[in-house]
């Protein structure tokens, strides 16, 4: 059961990354590899401000503003230098591994020590519980991962919230215009290269959030730890469309939030069933290859049939 709740708060946490990558790879159109970096970014800013006993609500909004300058800067190298969209991404994804080393100071940063947002999340737990155990499904869960659990639930669903009101808001459906139909937007007078920019900063401004709260669950920032974070996300969204296939916002957020969970899930199962950590990676890329894959082949198929 312990496996399984840690598996459901991971899988909430890269929910948030995957809101990120939704917002670029989906409304946008781009396909942007700075997620890579700034979620370690997102990671490395958290982390170095709690070690030095900033509290970590700030901490957390600081790392998201990191994010959203490293997704600014992708989209000011796109829009204002012609440098194609995915070169972008490159460029800053590798300047933020050295900047990312800078910042923590050395590979990594523990916070086992530290008060984050989870320990408060588990004082809180602890007190409305009542004790350090607590009854689920008939089994015994500590009240420091229920806790944390309940959190990030409640953390995504109205993260979430915000972004569908957002996205139905003027400047958000300028934002989404941008990526449907680029010509349209231009002839309405809308600065398009400015939405570009802002919606690349709003991403990895959730990207980054997300490195931050996944940073102080697991207690430690790494300056490896966004390595193929990107097949992630874009993993979430792709389950996430095929499980819920609706086109509004609602859906498609609600989407890319259950295609994070349950790709954690299919990742733990995996490791419970004795996979090497060493080809997780491997296990990742094949997921995402098959649910890009399956389901235009399944819609061909039931076609053919009809």
């Amino acid at each position: 059961m312990t496996l399984l709740v840690g598996a459901l708060t991971i899988g909430l946490i890269l929910a948030v990354l995957a809101l990120g990558v939704l917002i670029s790879f989906r409304v946008l159109k781009i396909a942007d590899i700075t997620v890579d970096g700034s979620i370690t970014l997102g990671a490395s800013i958290a982390a170095i401000l709690l070690v030095k006993r900033v509290d970590p609500w700030i901490a957390t909004a600081a790392a998201l503003g990191g994010g959203a300058l490293a997704g600014a800067v992708t989209g000011v190298l796109h829009t204002r230098f012609k440098i194609n969209a995915l070169l972008s991404g490159i460029l800053v994804m590798t300047a933020l591994y050295s900047i990312n080393l800078h910042v923590l100071g050395k590979s990594n940063v523990a916070l086992l020590s530290e008060t984050t947002l989870a320990t408060r999340a588990e004082a809180l737990g602890r007190r409305v519980l009542g004790a350090d155990t607590v009854k689920l499904l008939g089994r015994e869960v500590g009240a420091r991962n229920l806790s944390v659990l309940l959190f990030a639930a409640l953390f995504v669903s109205l993260l979430a919230l915000v972004l569908g009101l957002f996205l139905k808001t003027h400047l958000g459906t300028a934002l989404r215009a941008s990526g449907d139909n680029p010509a349209m937007v231009r002839a309405l007078g809308v600065d398009l290269d400015g939405m570009i920019v802002l919606g690349l900063a709003l991403a990895n401004g959730l990207v980054a959030l997300a490195g931050a709260l996944l940073a102080q669950y697991q207690g430690f920032a790494d300056v490896q730890m966004g390595i193929g974070m990107v097949v992630w996300g874009l993993a979430s969204v792709i389950i996430g469309q095929t499980l819920v296939g609706g086109e509004q916002i609602g859906y498609v957020l609600t989407g890319a939030a259950l295609g994070s969970v349950l790709f954690r899930l299919l990742v733990a199962i995996a490791l419970r069933w004795g996979l090497n950590p060493n080809d997780l990676k491997l296990v990742t890329a094949l997921f995402v290859l098959a649910a890009l894959v399956l389901p235009p082949f399944l819609a061909r198929r039931r076609k053919g049939r009809a």
